[in-house]
């Protein structure tokens, strides 16, 4: 029972700013992606009931939240991303009933769960929208709904408000013949934004997470929660509409303008989540709330997860995640530089250093797995290596790491090779507008990004063990799993890493186990070593007198040990300051003493 693993953190130690210090600042968070976790019912769909059933093993690891992704009642356009009704259960997953059964087998393993929530959009099949779709109906300006361009005809290319393209490929307006007006959608066209800039929207938001707190839920995971607040001009109008004062840019490869400078962190969004806090948090304990932050800066971060401002504990941040990628478009990928990503995660450490708080990252189910985008997946020694370093990485920096299912056994990319292997309406759309109509890349480099950081990557089904359909339904099931699983289930899987010693499961119960036990690890200072090497990746972290360096050769070739982290090592290492190792202790002592690190070879030296 994870609550009792967990140390609880000295009032002498600083967290986050807050006083006392949260709970959260020494947990660990598991992200579930339902629909592929644990199929009970022979559907090859996850449901509940099978989050319920692997509970023992979530204890065990030792983590100590759980992140659902969207079970809420939707038509599953983005596999529940896009909701119908807020305060259901879709079929697909089971019901209130297995929720609130879920809630307390949890609760009784000191488990808590977070729920993720849609409020920058609706489905377009929400009792909301389909009001709104009424000019006359008190729902009417519940959505970003305009009128198409002065002198053309509604419905036909170039008549849309502006030229904003969406996340998913196309435009980002829909018109809608019933109410004779475009709809703002910034992501599927199934997805309507809604206006937040509507008082009683946001009441109605507020009401339905103040039900789902007083059932008993622990917090909530806020998808794109940082696009609610849209820039407009005096006169109401968004950039690029007829006579607005704003300019909505230059149009890229794609044919459409970039909605995303306009949309994310607007000018309201501070009063947005600080009114959030008031009406949902404010007076209960015990909660966590994070939130997804596309186009915040770590800066920006600080003062939103700043507990004097009352809006955020945690924001995930993206600029780490994109290191492989051009400004200009996601599937414009390019060979991943460890140096680039120390720059990005050391700018986002060093925004927190005296207030706020870190949201520590590199999977979940919007990105692929890392051990096969910035690791090498070739082979098992390799696989499990750069897992650990990259595992290793992560934890030992300060804030909250989040593991995403199945990155605890080294989980891997998907490795399809076809368009009809993937499911998800991003990578199916992408194709289509990049390759088959913008033509601004070749049918072969779109596959190649595709199976490289497409999002199907992370969400085939979890591997428990070496059967037909990895445990995750069973063998003889009438309905195949809704995606294919890995073929690599055989040898990569929860039954045969349980216990191994040498497993990547086992490093990460350590891990989880020294972000409990230390409070160097969970909140101590974080300072940057070497910060020119283009292999190590190296911090110390600091707490009173107490201290701790974390060397990562995040390459699959032999490095330099640097000089600075030479020198802090300069009377030598001995086997019983090697707190953690991705090969073992002696290794560790050895390289240190050499002068060079092996390829993905990560040491934790107590100084």
């Amino acid at each position: 029972m994870t609550d009792f693993n967990r140390s609880v953190l000295p009032d002498a130690v600083r967290s986050n700013g807050a006083t006392p210090n949260p709970w959260w600042a020494n947990a660990v968070v598991y992200q579930i992606y339902p629909r592929s976790f644990q199929d009970t019912n022979g559907d090859g769909i996850g449901d509940l009931k099978g989050i319920t059933s692997r509970l023992d093993y979530l204890a065990d690891l030792g983590v100590d939240v759980l992140w659902l992704s969207p079970v809420y009642r939707s038509p599953q356009d983005d596999n529940g991303y896009d909701i119908s009704d807020y305060q259901d259960i879709d079929p697909l997953f089971g019901t209130l009933e297995d929720m609130d059964e879920l809630l307390a087998e949890a609760h009784k393993r000191g488990l808590k769960i977070v729920m993720d929530l849609v409020v920058n959009h609706t489905s377009d099949e929400h009792a909301w929208f389909q009001a709104s779709r009424d000019k006359d109906d008190p729902h009417a300006d519940w959505y970003w709904w305009r009128p198409a361009r002065p002198g053309h005809e509604p419905g036909t290319p170039g008549a849309e408000p502006n030229r904003w393209g969406s996340y998913f490929g196309g435009s980002a307006w829909q018109y809608d013949p019933k109410r004779g007006e475009y709809y703002l959608h910034q992501f599927s066209r199934k997805q309507p934004d809604l206006n937040w800039e509507n008082p009683e929207v946001r009441k109605a938001v507020y009401e339905m997470m103040n039900w789902w707190m007083d059932r008993g839920i622990d917090g909530f995971r806020m998808d794109v929660i940082t696009l609610i607040s849209k820039y407009l001009d005096s006169h109401g109008r968004l950039p690029g509409e007829i006579d607005s004062e704003l300019s909505e840019g230059e149009i890229g490869e794609e044919g459409y303008t970039n909605a995303s400078p306009f949309c994310s962190d607007g000018p309201r969004l501070d009063e947005f989540l600080a009114e959030m806090r008031r009406e949902v948090f404010e007076g209960r304990e015990g909660y966590m709330n994070v939130g997804e932050a596309p186009g915040v800066t770590p800066e920006r971060n600080e003062f939103i997860t700043d507990p004097a401002h009352k809006e955020l504990d945690m924001l995930f941040l993206f600029d780490h995640v994109s290191v492989d990628q051009s400004p200009e478009s996601k599937w414009d990928t390019h060979a991943f530089v460890p140096k680039k990503l120390q720059d990005r995660m050391s700018r986002q450490q060093e925004a927190v250093r005296n207030a706020g708080w870190a949201s520590l990252f590199f999977c979940n189910h919007d990105q692929p797995r890392v051990v096969s985008r910035w690791g090498d997946d070739s082979d098992r020694e390799s696989r499990e290596l750069s897992a650990k370093a990259f595992g290793m990485l992560l934890h030992m920096h300060r804030g909250t790491p989040y593991i995403y299912e199945g990155e605890e056994l080294g989980m891997t990319n998907a490795h399809f090779t076809e368009l009809g292997q993937y499911r998800d309406l991003e990578a199916i759309n992408a194709y289509r507008q990049r390759v088959e109509e913008a033509r601004c890349q070749s049918p072969e480099s779109m596959m190649a990004a595709l199976a490289l950081i497409g999002r199907d990557n992370s969400r085939t089904p979890m591997q428990w063990d070496a059967s037909r359909y990895a445990g995750f339904t069973a063998p003889d099931a009438a309905t195949e799993p809704w995606i294919g699983v890995n073929p690599n289930h055989v040898e990569i899987n929860a039954a045969e890493e349980f216990d191994d010693p040498d497993s990547v499961y086992s490093f990460y119960k350590k891990l989880i186990a020294m972000r409990h036990d230390s409070a160097t690890v969970a909140t101590g200072e974080w300072n940057l070593v070497a910060a020119d090497s283009e292999q190590v990746y190296a911090f110390t972290r600091t707490s009173g007198d107490d201290a701790i360096l974390v060397v990562v050769n995040l390459t699959g070739k032999t490095a330099r040990v640097p000089a600075e982290v030479a020198r802090l090592l300069e009377n030598g290492v001995s086997e019983s300051r090697v707190l953690l190792s991705t090969y073992d202790a002696v290794h560790g002592v050895k390289s240190i003493a050499r002068g060079e690190l092996a390829r993905w070879e990560g040491v934790v030296i107590q100084l």
